[in-house]
């Protein structure tokens, strides 16, 4: 009877991934669920939805304009290079400095390991990397 449950929830979990996948990136619950589906069958959906919850939760990608904003920015004298790989949702370490948006001081910008990389500047969490 559990496993049914399982599967029964799983199999929604994994409806919801495709529709969240079409609107932002997809971490936490749905991107956990996912990988655990892939890996592990419908057990390993329910198993990676929780896991996936309790690490992270949907980014939703910034506005077109800071987007725009930052891929024209100048790019800073100095060259900022650091040995963590910069990863959305992981936030930025403390020695790079991040540079608000003027005109929406919900983000702000780094250039690092020649990267741009939105971030939110309370937690300098990264939102987006711009290719």
């Amino acid at each position: 009877m559990n496993i049914k449950v399982v599967g029964i929830a799983a199999g929604i979990l994994l409806a919801s991934t495709s529709a969240f996948a079409q609107s932002s990136t997809v971490t936490g619950a749905a991107g956990g669920a996912a990988t655990g589906a892939i890996v592990g069958g419908p057990v390993g959906a329910a198993v990676g939805g929780i896991v996936g919850g309790v690490a992270g939760s949907v980014i939703d990608p910034p506005p077109q304009q800071v987007v725009t904003y930052v891929q024209q920015a100048p790019a800073p004298t100095e060259r900022v290079v650091v040995k963590e790989k910069v990863v959305v949702g992981q936030p930025l370490p403390e020695t790079v400095v991040v540079t608000p948006i003027p005109d929406d001081p919900k983000y702000a910008y780094a250039i690092v390991n020649d990267q741009r990389v939105i971030v939110e500047p309370s937690s300098r969490k990264v939102i987006q990397v711009i290719q």
